[in-house]
């Protein structure tokens, strides 16, 4: 049986890691446990690698971490030659580990490795990767996933992850070796007196703070505003450098979660450490009954997403959804730049197919162009690579996806919650100026634009038979498209897996001038929709709503009857 072949085969050879020696012996006896860990290989795409730390190809551990590197570094080396990597980590168990043995890998290889001293976020690798000029990135990360998870993020030489491409390329290699016996190593001391490993000075951040800093939009407004901020890290890589860009922009009242404040991989306070959840935000809502602040920071475990609370009417604190951020923010962008004539000629608005639709009718009001990319960060990397190609990166103002992530500016090309924390507190220090709180200024954009309510909704899919589960839904719900979801009829159906726009009134097909992607978009009467998604890095389908209402309570009922039509079509209970 091969898995009980591979199961032997690192019994005898996982000898460098006490923790895989225990586990392989922990399990010995039980078919089911070696069967999860051994009936596959943890598979490298465009989001690299991620999965529970622990012992067998289907597990984070310094054997598929050292695969995957040769895999990179061979990558590297049949497309530049020779080259240079820049590897980071964030506060993961095992993750400075899982950086080390990239680096020792990459160095055997002949190839230059740029280390931080610690932990960063992800955003400054992608500046790092830009900065010293490298051919690849490395950041180990699992963004948001629970404490049992770690991954491996794979960055291009512009800065962005990996595309399909490349990935490919990465991952075909990666599937030539034997991931005991075709992988080199050099002694990590020795690497770093021969120079071919060498830490990241802290200059450099200096740096990419400075570019940060080139972000704002009002300059100075935050001196005099008197904001006050609560700030959690979720004991992540954020806490020196968001609290260290607040204070150059003159926000000084800021008060940190202590519990959350030092990097824990255990996320002992916060399980599920992913600002999108409430419960992630738990010790951050209760220090705000107490502080009283304008608001709440919450950046997720490597910076480069934030969550935000505000000061609601009643004194109490209303969470702000990742759409709602980027749709303030949007506003406050474009409305500025033109008050004060710094508003580019043809600007350019960047959101994901699941983002917000409400941004549309911000752009419309502005004459601002919106680029519509699939959900990935690294799509709205390509569009500022592809103005930069053109010399128009000038154009760009501003990149969001709901989930969280933003991006103002062109020195990185991933989410940044260093310069969207920035950003929030000038917003929010610019209303205030003006005796607005951000919850009144949402709710205005509601009352301009109409009620846009956007949810997402997950249904996990665990195990082997997790992923054959998910596929057959998706080639179910194609099979039989649906003429209408609740009352409300199908208008448009967009395939990104065929690459295909269907109006549904007039029959006409068009081409979708994106990647392929298992995303199916079925839009409805009155600006409503409902899109589905397996995700690319967990085992779960998404569900994404948009349900327009007159008022947060219409909205809410069109969005019930949407869910559960949905779920209906899914056959999920």
């Amino acid at each position: 049986m091969e898995i009980m072949k591979a199961y032997n085969e690192w019994c005898k050879n996982a000898v460098e890691d006490k923790d895989l020696i225990a586990e392989l012996e922990s399990i010995k006896n039980d078919d089911n446990e070696i069967y999860e860990r051994f009936y596959t290989s943890l598979t490298f795409g465009t989001a690299g690698l991620r999965g529970i730390i622990g012992a067998g190809t289907n597990r984070m551990n310094i054997y598929v971490v050292r695969q995957a590197t040769q895999g990179l570094a061979n990558y590297v080396i049949n497309k530049y030659g020779k080259g240079a990597v820049a590897i980071s980590h964030d506060s993961r168990i095992k993750a400075d580990l899982f950086m080390i043995e990239a680096a020792r890998v990459l160095a055997a290889n002949g190839i230059k490795v740029y280390i931080t001293k610690e932990l960063q976020p992800t955003p400054v690798l992608s500046y790092l990767v830009r900065y010293f000029k490298c051919q690849a990135g490395i950041m180990v990360t699992a963004s948001h996933n629970p404490a049992a998870y770690n991954g491996y993020k794979a960055y291009g030489e512009d800065g962005c992850q990996m595309t399909d491409v490349a990935a490919t390329a990465v991952y075909d290699e990666i599937c030539k070796l034997d991931i005991f016996n075709n992988v080199k190593t050099v002694d990590f001391d020795e690497a770093l007196k021969s120079g071919m490993i060498e830490y990241v000075d802290e200059s450099v951040y200096e740096t990419y703070l400075d570019k940060v800093m080139e972000q704002q939009v009002n300059p100075g407004i935050c001196k005099d505003a008197n904001l006050k901020v609560v700030y959690t890290p979720l004991n992540g890589a954020g806490n020196k450098l968001v609290r260290k860009i607040l204070d150059r922009i003159g926000v000084t009242d800021v008060t940190v979660v202590k519990e959350q404040e030092l990097p824990d991989g255990n996320f002992t306070t916060c399980p599920y450490p992913n600002p999108e959840i409430k419960e992630a935000l738990a010790k951050g809502l209760e220090l705000c009954e107490k502080e009283q602040p304008d608001l709440l920071l919450a950046t997720d475990p490597d910076a480069d997403r934030v969550g935000i609370a505000v000061k609601d009417y009643d004194g109490s604190y209303r969470l702000i959804t990742g759409n709602e951020d980027g749709v303030m923010l949007t506003n406050y962008i474009l409305s500025c730049k033109k008050a004060n004539g710094t508003l580019p000629e043809n600007p350019v608005v960047v959101k994901t197919i699941v983002t917000t639709k409400l941004i549309n009718k911000l752009c419309e009001k502005y004459g601002c162009e919106l680029k519509n990319v699939l959900t990935g960060f690294k799509y709205i990397g390509e569009i500022i690579l592809n103005l930069e190609k053109n010399h128009e990166e000038n154009r760009y103002l501003f990149g969001f996806e709901e989930s969280y992530g933003y991006l103002s500016g062109t020195y990185v090309r991933d989410k940044d919650a260093v310069v969207a924390s920035m950003l929030v507190c000038e917003m929010a220090a610019y209303y205030k100026n003006q005796g607005k709180s951000l919850a009144e200024v949402i709710d205005g954009l509601y009352e301009e634009f109409g009620y846009y309510l956007n949810k997402t909704y997950s249904f996990e899919f665990e195990g082997a038979a997790g992923m054959q589960k998910m596929s057959d839904i998706m080639s179910s719900v194609r099979e039989n498209m649906p003429e209408a979801v609740d009352k409300y009829k199908v208008v448009k159906v967009c395939d990104y897996l065929l690459k295909k726009e269907t109006d549904i009134k007039t029959g006409e097909n068009s081409d979708i001038n994106l990647p392929k992607s298992n995303v199916i978009s079925l839009n409805l009467e009155g600006d409503n929709a409902v899109i589905i998604r397996p995700s690319g890095t967990e085992p779960k389908i998404k569900l994404y709503i948009t349900a327009v209402g007159s008022d947060k309570a219409d909205a809410e009922a069109i969005c019930e009857s949407l869910v559960k039509s949905s779920k209906e079509l899914l056959g999920i209970e």
